[in-house]
Protein backbone atom coordinates (compact mmCIF):
# COMPACT_ATOMS: atom_id res chain seq x y z
CA UNK A 1 0.00 0.00 0.00
CA UNK A 2 2.83 2.39 0.82
CA UNK A 3 4.38 1.81 -2.60
CA UNK A 4 1.06 2.47 -4.34
CA UNK A 5 0.57 5.65 -2.32
CA UNK A 6 4.11 6.80 -3.13
CA UNK A 7 3.63 6.21 -6.87
CA UNK A 8 0.33 8.03 -6.84
CA UNK A 9 1.96 10.92 -5.00
CA UNK A 10 4.74 11.10 -7.61
CA UNK A 11 2.18 11.07 -10.39
CA UNK A 12 0.16 13.84 -8.74
CA UNK A 13 3.29 15.90 -8.19
CA UNK A 14 4.26 15.57 -11.82
CA UNK A 15 0.77 16.50 -12.95
CA UNK A 16 0.87 19.58 -10.76
CA UNK A 17 4.31 20.53 -12.12
CA UNK A 18 3.11 20.17 -15.70
CA UNK A 19 0.10 22.32 -14.91
CA UNK A 20 2.08 25.03 -13.14
CA UNK A 21 5.19 24.90 -15.33
CA UNK A 22 4.10 23.50 -18.71
CA UNK A 23 7.22 24.70 -20.52
CA UNK A 24 9.58 22.88 -18.20
CA UNK A 25 8.86 19.53 -19.84
CA UNK A 26 9.74 20.83 -23.28
CA UNK A 27 12.83 22.79 -22.37
CA UNK A 28 16.04 22.94 -24.34
CA UNK A 29 19.30 21.65 -22.91
CA UNK A 30 20.39 25.26 -22.26
CA UNK A 31 17.18 25.99 -20.39
CA UNK A 32 17.60 22.85 -18.31
CA UNK A 33 21.15 23.79 -17.35
CA UNK A 34 20.02 27.28 -16.39
CA UNK A 35 17.24 25.93 -14.17
CA UNK A 36 19.57 23.46 -12.46
CA UNK A 37 22.32 26.03 -11.91
CA UNK A 38 19.84 28.59 -10.58
CA UNK A 39 18.47 26.00 -8.17
CA UNK A 40 21.87 25.05 -6.79
CA UNK A 41 23.07 28.64 -6.54
CA UNK A 42 20.02 29.41 -4.42
CA UNK A 43 19.87 26.24 -2.35
CA UNK A 44 23.50 25.15 -2.15
CA UNK A 45 25.63 28.30 -2.49
CA UNK A 46 28.46 26.65 -0.56
CA UNK A 47 29.52 23.18 -1.69
CA UNK A 48 32.86 21.63 -0.80
CA UNK A 49 34.59 18.29 -0.68
CA UNK A 50 33.78 16.24 2.40
CA UNK A 51 37.30 14.82 2.51
CA UNK A 52 39.43 16.26 5.33
CA UNK A 53 42.79 17.70 4.32
CA UNK A 54 45.24 20.49 5.14
CA UNK A 55 47.50 20.50 2.09
CA UNK A 56 47.52 19.46 -1.58
CA UNK A 57 49.53 16.37 -0.59
CA UNK A 58 46.91 15.35 1.98
CA UNK A 59 44.05 15.82 -0.47
CA UNK A 60 45.90 13.78 -3.07
CA UNK A 61 46.28 10.91 -0.60
CA UNK A 62 42.64 11.20 0.46
CA UNK A 63 41.32 11.17 -3.10
CA UNK A 64 43.41 8.12 -4.00
CA UNK A 65 42.02 6.36 -0.93
CA UNK A 66 38.46 7.39 -1.79
CA UNK A 67 38.29 5.32 -4.98
CA UNK A 68 35.35 2.95 -4.45
CA UNK A 69 35.37 3.91 -0.78
CA UNK A 70 33.27 6.41 1.16
CA UNK A 71 34.59 9.79 2.23
CA UNK A 72 33.48 8.93 5.76
CA UNK A 73 35.74 5.88 5.82
CA UNK A 74 38.67 7.83 4.34
CA UNK A 75 38.29 10.52 6.99
CA UNK A 76 38.58 7.84 9.67
CA UNK A 77 41.80 6.54 8.13
CA UNK A 78 43.72 9.71 7.32
CA UNK A 79 44.38 11.22 10.80
CA UNK A 80 46.65 8.36 11.87
CA UNK A 81 48.01 8.04 8.34
CA UNK A 82 49.16 11.66 8.29
CA UNK A 83 50.68 11.40 11.75
CA UNK A 84 52.94 8.67 10.41
CA UNK A 85 53.38 10.09 6.88
CA UNK A 86 53.01 13.89 7.23
CA UNK A 87 54.80 14.64 3.96
CA UNK A 88 55.39 13.07 0.58
CA UNK A 89 59.02 12.56 1.59
CA UNK A 90 58.01 10.50 4.63
CA UNK A 91 55.61 8.44 2.53
CA UNK A 92 58.19 7.92 -0.23
CA UNK A 93 60.51 6.23 2.27
CA UNK A 94 57.88 3.74 3.44
CA UNK A 95 57.27 0.21 2.33
CA UNK A 96 53.83 -0.71 0.93
CA UNK A 97 53.40 -3.31 3.69
CA UNK A 98 53.62 -0.62 6.34
CA UNK A 99 51.24 1.69 4.47
CA UNK A 100 48.82 -1.22 4.14
CA UNK A 101 48.47 -1.43 7.93
CA UNK A 102 47.16 2.14 8.04
CA UNK A 103 44.68 1.80 5.19
CA UNK A 104 43.55 -1.83 5.41
CA UNK A 105 39.98 -0.85 6.33
CA UNK A 106 39.42 0.83 2.96
CA UNK A 107 38.73 -0.90 -0.34
CA UNK A 108 41.62 -2.42 -2.33
CA UNK A 109 44.26 -1.62 0.32
CA UNK A 110 47.04 -3.63 -1.35
CA UNK A 111 46.87 -1.72 -4.63
CA UNK A 112 46.36 1.59 -2.89
CA UNK A 113 49.36 1.05 -0.62
CA UNK A 114 51.58 0.43 -3.64
CA UNK A 115 50.14 3.41 -5.50
CA UNK A 116 50.53 5.75 -2.54
CA UNK A 117 54.21 4.91 -2.11
CA UNK A 118 54.75 5.15 -5.87
CA UNK A 119 52.91 8.47 -5.97
CA UNK A 120 55.08 9.87 -3.18
CA UNK A 121 58.31 8.70 -4.81
CA UNK A 122 57.32 10.31 -8.12
CA UNK A 123 56.24 13.49 -6.35
CA UNK A 124 59.64 13.71 -4.63
CA UNK A 125 61.82 12.74 -7.57
CA UNK A 126 60.01 14.35 -10.51
CA UNK A 127 58.03 17.22 -8.99
CA UNK A 128 60.22 18.39 -6.09
CA UNK A 129 57.53 17.61 -3.51
CA UNK A 130 55.06 19.93 -5.21
CA UNK A 131 51.67 18.63 -6.33
CA UNK A 132 51.29 19.76 -9.96
CA UNK A 133 48.22 21.66 -11.13
CA UNK A 134 48.24 20.38 -14.72
CA UNK A 135 45.88 17.48 -15.50
CA UNK A 136 48.40 15.65 -17.67
CA UNK A 137 51.19 16.06 -15.13
CA UNK A 138 48.99 14.82 -12.31
CA UNK A 139 48.21 11.66 -14.25
CA UNK A 140 51.90 10.78 -14.27
CA UNK A 141 51.57 10.00 -10.56
CA UNK A 142 50.82 6.33 -9.74
CA UNK A 143 47.22 5.87 -8.64
CA UNK A 144 46.08 9.11 -10.26
CA UNK A 145 43.65 8.76 -13.15
CA UNK A 146 41.71 11.48 -14.89
CA UNK A 147 39.00 11.66 -12.23
CA UNK A 148 41.50 12.11 -9.40
CA UNK A 149 43.50 14.62 -11.43
CA UNK A 150 40.36 16.63 -12.09
CA UNK A 151 39.49 16.66 -8.38
CA UNK A 152 42.92 17.99 -7.43
CA UNK A 153 42.94 20.59 -10.20
CA UNK A 154 39.45 21.74 -9.25
CA UNK A 155 39.61 21.70 -5.45
CA UNK A 156 43.20 22.81 -4.91
CA UNK A 157 43.77 25.04 -7.92
CA UNK A 158 40.17 26.08 -8.72
CA UNK A 159 40.54 25.03 -12.33
CA UNK A 160 37.43 24.47 -14.50
CA UNK A 161 37.72 20.69 -14.44
CA UNK A 162 34.84 18.29 -13.83
CA UNK A 163 35.63 15.04 -12.05
CA UNK A 164 32.97 12.51 -13.03
CA UNK A 165 32.51 9.88 -10.35
CA UNK A 166 29.55 7.53 -10.04
CA UNK A 167 27.42 10.21 -8.39
CA UNK A 168 28.10 12.85 -11.04
CA UNK A 169 27.62 10.36 -13.87
CA UNK A 170 24.28 9.17 -12.47
CA UNK A 171 22.86 12.55 -11.45
CA UNK A 172 23.80 14.32 -14.68
CA UNK A 173 22.16 11.59 -16.77
CA UNK A 174 19.02 11.45 -14.63
CA UNK A 175 18.42 15.17 -14.66
CA UNK A 176 19.10 15.36 -18.37
CA UNK A 177 22.30 17.39 -18.24
CA UNK A 178 24.05 14.68 -20.22
CA UNK A 179 22.50 12.79 -23.13
CA UNK A 180 23.65 9.32 -24.15
CA UNK A 181 27.00 9.76 -22.42
CA UNK A 182 28.48 6.27 -22.52
CA UNK A 183 31.41 6.87 -20.18
CA UNK A 184 32.74 9.42 -17.66
CA UNK A 185 34.81 11.27 -20.26
CA UNK A 186 31.77 11.79 -22.50
CA UNK A 187 29.81 13.08 -19.49
CA UNK A 188 32.69 15.36 -18.50
CA UNK A 189 32.86 16.92 -21.96
CA UNK A 190 29.11 17.59 -22.06
CA UNK A 191 29.08 19.11 -18.57
CA UNK A 192 32.09 21.38 -19.10
CA UNK A 193 30.66 22.52 -22.42
CA UNK A 194 27.39 23.67 -20.88
CA UNK A 195 28.32 24.91 -17.41
CA UNK A 196 29.90 28.40 -17.18
CA UNK A 197 33.62 28.01 -16.64
CA UNK A 198 33.70 29.88 -13.34
CA UNK A 199 31.01 27.59 -11.89
CA UNK A 200 32.50 24.23 -12.92
CA UNK A 201 34.49 23.66 -9.69
CA UNK A 202 31.36 24.39 -7.64
CA UNK A 203 29.08 22.37 -9.92
CA UNK A 204 31.30 19.34 -9.37
CA UNK A 205 30.38 19.39 -5.68
CA UNK A 206 26.73 20.22 -6.35
CA UNK A 207 26.29 17.04 -8.36
CA UNK A 208 28.29 14.86 -5.98
CA UNK A 209 26.41 16.01 -2.88
CA UNK A 210 23.06 15.80 -4.63
CA UNK A 211 23.84 12.24 -5.66
CA UNK A 212 25.10 11.32 -2.21
CA UNK A 213 22.14 12.61 -0.20
CA UNK A 214 19.15 13.06 -2.53
CA UNK A 215 19.48 11.41 -5.95
CA UNK A 216 20.78 8.14 -4.59
CA UNK A 217 21.31 5.15 -6.85
CA UNK A 218 18.67 2.76 -5.52
CA UNK A 219 16.16 5.03 -3.79
CA UNK A 220 16.26 8.58 -5.12
CA UNK A 221 14.28 10.97 -2.93
CA UNK A 222 12.23 12.41 -5.77
CA UNK A 223 9.45 13.54 -3.45
CA UNK A 224 11.96 15.70 -1.55
CA UNK A 225 13.98 16.92 -4.51
CA UNK A 226 13.79 20.54 -5.59
CA UNK A 227 14.99 19.59 -9.06
CA UNK A 228 12.08 17.29 -9.85
CA UNK A 229 10.15 19.85 -11.88
CA UNK A 230 12.91 19.99 -14.48
CA UNK A 231 14.33 16.47 -14.12
CA UNK A 232 14.06 13.98 -17.01
CA UNK A 233 14.09 11.00 -14.65
CA UNK A 234 11.13 12.37 -12.69
CA UNK A 235 9.32 13.21 -15.90
CA UNK A 236 9.78 9.67 -17.21
CA UNK A 237 8.75 8.22 -13.85
CA UNK A 238 5.51 10.13 -14.07
CA UNK A 239 4.90 8.90 -17.62
CA UNK A 240 5.53 5.30 -16.59
CA UNK A 241 2.99 5.49 -13.82
CA UNK A 242 0.34 7.51 -15.64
Amino acid sequence: MQIVFFLRTLHNLRALCVKLYPMLYHMTINQRYKKVIDYFQTNMPVAETELHYNSPYELLVAVILSAQCTDKRVNLITPEFFKRFPTSTALSQAEPDEVFEYIKSCSYPNNKAKNLVGMAKTLVLDFKNTVPSDIEELQKLPGVGRKTANVIASVVFNKPTMAVDTHVFRVAARIGLTVNAKNPLAAELQLTKNIPEDLIPLAHHWLILHGRYTCMARKPKCNECGLSKFCKYFENLGKANS
